[in-house]
């Protein structure tokens, strides 16, 4: 066979990649590199200033300890609160029988304490407290702390 007898090909596409896909891109100018920065840097610092101000506000966190159930009509609670020592805070506490129903339930207010009681220089402190049940209580723990309106 000779190439005169071949079928026609036809001639490839050209090869250049700015044919295919375009020619470069221009660099950003000076100008708008400073615009981008700046608004970079404005966006940055207004984040530090939220978050700055976002953690001025009160705040409580607990933890569980232990329990114990005494007899069918109560169950004892034991907590650490962490909180600013000059706030007050408020916690929730609940009883739960065998089915995880609600069987006793109790807030107790977490008063302002000295910065030399507890740990953390007054941060945390421990409680215990008393919930009357209903029925036998298999479990007691600190359902939720919360900082009460108008509180310091």
């Amino acid at each position: 066979m000779t190439s005169e007898d071949q079928p026609a090909v036809p001639a490839p596409a050209s090869p250049s990649l700015a044919n295919r896909y375009g020619g470069q891109k221009r660099a950003l100018s000076g100008r708008t590199k400073r615009i981008i920065l700046a608004a970079a840097l404005a966006s940055g610092i207004g984040f530090m200033a939220w978050i700055s101000t976002s953690n001025a506000t009160a705040s409580v966190t607990f933890k569980d300890i232990g329990y114990s159930t005494p007899d069918a009509t109560l169950a004892e609670v034991d907590f650490q609160v962490t909180k600013d020592p000059a706030t007050d805070a408020k916690c929730a506490l609940k009883a739960l029988d065998a089915k995880f129903a609600v069987v006793g339930w109790k807030v107790v207010d977490v008063g302002p304490n000295a910065a030399d009681e507890g740990a953390d220089g007054g941060r945390t402190t421990a409680h215990r407290a008393l919930v009357r049940t209903e029925a036998q209580a298999v479990s007691a723990v600190v359902d939720s702390c919360w900082i009460p309106d108008g509180a310091k």
